[in-house]
């Protein structure tokens, strides 16, 4: 294969004058050559040094990956986490009893010793990174099928792997950038033991709910504040009553002063996912088959759940965190329908592919890239309707997390008939423990109708389901309903009784003949297997060739690859909408004030309800030294920055590094930010650390978390 032209390292030299400073999600270790003069010149005080430095303390040093899937950061000596509210959610969930109800309630630890203890949660330190691509490409050849090509790189992973990752201390991750054309590892370091300090009311963390979600104006207290432990020498462990809080290397100071507009503001963050480079086919397939199928599955979800959580308080804590989750991606991909129509972002596409066809057809790209647009387009045709399939059984799955977890459960039991008496038991006790969690944290009503009602829409939306599904929708006359009653009722895995029965008298029958486990084998055969493998082949080298081509011509003006969950930062300003969005009547667009969420409050309202105290508090004006200079208590604010789903929880920082607020939403009008960038409408919904303080605070009591951090007038 030929070198690349342009690298990421190459690129810090070439990059042109032009790349905005809103958009762009981007490396550290690059910022030194690519970015600083640009951000300093936009109001940033440090140095590139001073954000992320291998040698000495940084910022990014106090940066967290939280739980997997969102950012949180590091604010006091002894390891106070703060992240958003819906980032801590499952693991308040899991906390929460309907006696003790933290998630309805809120909840403050009094002392270190009354810090909740989850069942699991960790956050990963970046410790590293460097550039690996002259490595990884030196093992591949344009001659490897995909599947070579794959097996060779996660040799040469392993090796580097194993380089770096000291005996075990450091978690090691190699990931492909720009489709596979540039290679960088990351060093990380992994702490298990994260307890819960406190969270505020979900009537304060959720303030407006579903309506809101995407929305602005905003009034949502969207935090939570968690603690690191670790063993007495400082080092990672299993939680322990012995471990002790962490002594951070860095945490952030926290600055009083407020934002006013055109402030600098730049955020840290483990952002998820962008497509930015993708074709205009992609964008077709999505706002066409995929988002749709999504869109109605998670909706068939949702109203599965809500009928049984409306009725339980206990039923509304089980599927709380799974509820949200869900309703956020249906949402979320409503708004990418929308938006990428409205941008008529295809189009826009097809125009930058009319200029690459173009280059494409010179003598001297011809070999290379000629075929490309032509594989891309093929490709997408022939798997327009399987994207459609594939998200209906995507949300079931997603609905329904025993179906996957089942097919685990039933190869322990396959063995459990060759085992040893020890062996077995030890088995029993393993398997007996996970079932007990599934049961504890599910109702079985809920879980029979979220199994038939998703079913059912996938058997029947579907142009391609298995024939052994076929065969019951016939045998039960369409009665999904009937079906899965009757799949609990008899399945091992559904009921602890069940689970006994079987260990009582083991059956290699039932279990071969087991409905549950039968059926989710049948589904994911069907959800892993249905692409042809030459026509993937296919599309992934002539989506790699795009995006080198786009590269390498000029083509595309972005200088950044995709979002793929490693540590990325993104600056700009603090910055309103345009006028023609403004749909209510405030004298500021960049911020929502207490006086403004007071218009919202419905009392009873399951999602615009507030704290009576809150009311009180109004009232006799208890904002004290939270308040803004105009006098009023600031909410929630808006900057220009470019994020995307895992910069949830993700620190917003002035020019001094300072900590003025934490991310939480984007905005509807830019929804469809995961593909292209809308300079005009793009916006960070964040929420003022001097709400969450004085939530913490004023409101709460808890003086003593806040007492920990490092205020800045």
């Amino acid at each position: 294969m030929k070198k690349l032209i342009f690298s990421l390292f190459s690129l810090c030299l070439l990059a042109p004058s032009w790349v905005r400073a809103d958009e762009g999600m981007w490396f550290l270790m690059f910022l030194k050559r690519l970015n600083e003069r640009d951000m300093q010149q936009k109001g940033l005080k440090l140095s590139a040094e001073d954000i992320y430095s291998i040698n000495h303390n940084s910022l990014k040093n106090a940066i967290v990956q939280f739980n997997g899937g969102c950012t949180a950061s590091i604010i006091s000596p002894d390891g106070l986490v703060i992240t958003n509210h819906h980032c801590g959610y499952g693991a308040i969930a899991g906390l929460s009893t309907p006696e003790h109800n933290y998630l309805r309630d809120g909840y403050w630890a009094k002392t270190k010793a009354e810090e909740l203890s989850p069942k699991r949660l960790f956050v990963r330190f970046f410790v590293r990174m460097d550039n690996v691509t002259d490595r990884m490409l030196s093992v591949l050849n344009p001659s490897m099928t995909e599947e070579e090509r794959e097996a060779a790189i996660q040799t040469e992973i392993h090796k580097i792997q194993q380089e770096n990752s000291e005996g075990g201390k450091y978690v090691v991750s190699v990931r492909s950038f720009f489709q596979g054309n540039e290679f960088y590892y990351f060093v990380y370091q992994d702490f298990k033991d994260v307890r819960l300090v406190g969270t505020p009311p979900e009537s304060v963390g959720k303030f407006g709910g579903d309506t809101d979600n995407w929305e602005w104006p905003r009034h949502t207290g969207d935090f939570s504040v968690f603690r690191v432990y670790t063993d007495k020498n400082g080092n990672p462990a299993e939680y322990s009553p012995d471990n002790i809080p962490m002594k951070a290397q860095k945490y952030l100071d926290v600055s009083l002063k407020g934002v006013q507009e055109k402030d600098f503001a730049m955020i840290l963050g483990y952002p998820g996912r962008t497509n930015r480079w993708v074709s205009s086919y992609w964008v077709d397939q999505q706002v066409k088959y995929g988002y749709p199928a999504w869109v109605e599955a998670s909706k068939t979800a949702m109203d599965a759940m809500k009928k049984h959580m409306d009725a339980s308080n206990a039923v509304r804590l089980k599927y709380a965190s799974t509820y949200a989750g869900l309703a956020n991606y249906w949402k979320n991909r409503q708004g990418m329908i929308d938006a990428l129509t409205a941008h008529q972002t295809a189009d826009l596409k097809r125009k930058a592919e009319k200029k690459f066809a173009a280059w494409a057809a010179k003598a001297e790209n011809q070999a290379e890239y000629g075929s490309v647009l032509a594989d891309l387009a093929s490709y997408f045709s022939q798997t327009n309707q399987q994207a459609a399939n594939q998200n209906y059984l995507a949300i079931f799955f997603r609905a329904n997390p025993i179906a996957s977890q089942v097919i685990p459960y039933a190869r322990q039991l396959e063995a459990y008939f060759s085992s040893s008496d020890d062996q077995k038991q030890q088995l029993r006790e393993r398997l007996t423990r996970g079932l007990q969690a599934y049961y504890e944290r599910t109702y079985l009503p809920a879980e029979i109708d979220l199994f038939a009602d998703n079913l059912k829409l996938y058997a029947e939306k579907s142009t391609d389901i298995p024939q052994q599904l076929k065969q019951i929708k016939e045998q039960y006359q369409g009665d999904f309903k009937r079906y899965a009653a009757e799949v609990f009722a008899r399945s091992i895995f559904t009921k602890a009784e069940n689970l006994e029965n079987f260990f009582q008298n083991p059956s290699e029958e039932a279990l071969r003949n087991d409905p549950l486990a039968t059926m989710a084998k049948v589904l994911s055969d069907k959800y892993n297997h249905t692409e042809d493998e030459a026509l993937r082949d296919s599309y992934d080298k002539a989506f790699r060739k795009y995006v080198k081509g786009m590269r390498d011509s000029k083509i595309s003006r972005i200088q950044y690859p995709d979002a793929n969950s490693t540590l990325r930062l993104t600056y700009g300003s603090v910055k309103a909408l345009p006028k023609d969005k403004r749909n209510y009547d405030v004298k500021s667009n960049y911020y929502t004030t207490f006086e403004t969420m007071l218009g919202k409050y419905k009392p009873g309202d399951p999602e615009f309800d507030m704290p009576v105290k809150f009311l009180q508090m109004y009232n006799d004006k208890q904002f004290g030294r939270y308040a803004d200079k105009d006098g009023t208590l600031h909410i929630n604010f808006l900057t220009d920055n470019d994020i995307t789903g895992g910069n949830s929880g993700s620190p917003v920082l002035n020019g001094k590094g300072e900590l003025i607020g934490l991310a939480f939403d984007g905005n509807i009008e830019a929804m469809a930010g995961d593909v292209i960038f809308d300079e005009k409408l793009q916006r960070t919904i964040v929420v003022d650390i001097r709400y969450v303080l004085w939530c913490i605070d004023t409101y709460a009591g808890a003086k003593h978390v806040v007492d920990e951090m490092n205020l800045i007038p």
